[in-house]
Parts: structure tokens; C-alpha cells; sequence
């Protein structure tokens, strides 16, 4: 049997795609449970990973299906800015960074055109696939 992580506040913010304090005010709200390390007044705390993972699930970002009343089969919408667009006669490349992450889409020209797709745009990159690799990280 697999022992659970706990994360520091910081690992949680990062993962969050938050700030360290945003993450304390969340747990001093009691939104987000901790725990102090070694049982310790005055230890560090912690977050479990299956509270961690609960936590993250409630944050979905559903604000551009409830503003536009989209509705769609992929779960993976990912908010961000386009940071670049490069066009050729047929093909543009799009890409764009989703807090860390770093999102690039091929797309006909006429497509980014009509999106309007330049630096500085607010975007959403929206992922259906059905080959998603997901690796475990050790510790």
C-alpha cells in the first residue's frame, strides 16, 4: 500500500497555480484542511495529497461555460494568454501558457484569424483526447 504525500504550502500553491498565501488564507478559512508536521503548535503544515486533490477538483474553471452557456465533452479547459502566433498561407501555430504551462495548437490560418488569435488574448485551450500519458513523480 502506497503511504500518502503530504505537501508543503508551497508545493500546494504551485500545483494550484496560486500564491503561498492564497493557499494560508484558504486553509485559515477552513476551505482546505492542513495539518502542523509532527503533530507540533508550531510546526509547518501540510496538506494531505487526497485533500489536496479534492481541493484541486472543486477549482474547475467553469466561468467561460456558465457566461456563454457552452457546453462540451472535454474536461480539460485550461485558461490562459496567447503568448505567440506564427502563419504561414494554410497553418497557424498557436501558443499560449495556462499559468505554467505551456499549451501549442495547430490550426488553419482562417481559424486564428477568426479568433482573432495575436499575443495578449485571453484564450481558453480546450483538450479532448483519448491518449493522455500520465506519469508518477517520487518524491
Amino acid at each position: 500500500m502506497t503511504q500518502t504525500r503530504a505537501f508543503r504550502i508551497g508545493e500546494a500553491a504551485e500545483l494550484l497555480g496560486v500564491s503561498p498565501d492564497t493557499v494560508r488564507r484558504w486553509i485559515d478559512a477552513g476551505r482546505l484542511p492542513a495539518h502542523r508536521r509532527d503533530g507540533e503548535a508550531g510546526g509547518h503544515r501540510t496538506i494531505a495529497g487526497p485533500d489536496l486533490a479534492a481541493f484541486a477538483a472543486t477549482l474547475a474553471d467553469t466561468e467561460m461555460q456558465e457566461r456563454y452557456g457552452a457546453i462540451s465533452s472535454a474536461r480539460n479547459r485550461m485558461r490562459g494568454i496567447v503568448t505567440r502566433v506564427l502563419r504561414d498561407g494554410v497553418m497557424a501555430q498557436v501558443e499560449m501558457q495556462a499559468g505554467p504551462h505551456k499549451i501549442v495548437s495547430l490550426m488553419s490560418r482562417e481559424a486564428a484569424d477568426e479568433l482573432g488569435l495575436e499575443p495578449g488574448v485571453l484564450s481558453v485551450a480546450v483538450v479532448k483526447s483519448t491518449n493522455v500519458v500520465v506519469e508518477r513523480i517520487e518524491p
